[in-house]
Parts: C-alpha cells; sequence; structure tokens
C-alpha cells in the first residue's frame, strides 16, 4: 500500500517549532533526516552493537533560543 509505514509512528512532545526546524535543517545538511538522525542517536545512547554516533551540525547552525 501507498504511504504505509514499515514502523509505527512513534510521537514526541514538548519541541518548540523553532528546535524542530534548526534541527530538521542541520540534519538534512548532514545528509539525514529527523528521523535517521533520531534513530542513529536512540541506537548509539543504548549501545547498540555497530551503533555510532551520528554527525553533529557545524558550528555555523544557530544555537537554539532559549
Amino acid at each position: 500500500m501507498a504511504n504505509q509505514h514499515k514502523h509505527k509512528q512513534r510521537v514526541i512532545r514538548g519541541i518548540p517549532d523553532d528546535l524542530v526546524e534548526q534541527f530538521d535543517a542541520a540534519a538534512r545538511a548532514a545528509g539525514g533526516d529527523r528521523s535517521s538522525i533520531t534513530r542513529a542517536l536512540w541506537e548509539h545512547w543504548l549501545q547498540v552493537p555497530g551503533a555510532e554516533a551520528p554527525p553533529r551540525p557545524t558550528t555555523d547552525t544557530p544555537p537554539a533560543e532559549g
């Protein structure tokens, strides 16, 4: 079926829109997307064998407003 996801979608609440926009831009600049970077972070944090931390954005990405 078209538009059917392989995995169940998850929702993460409490993240401001401006932070999501910055994250999406940084993920695209690193050659990924929100899902791929988030999954890599989870796998790295859980110490899944072979998992590596995803690349961090360059320092020219502005910091989140506070």
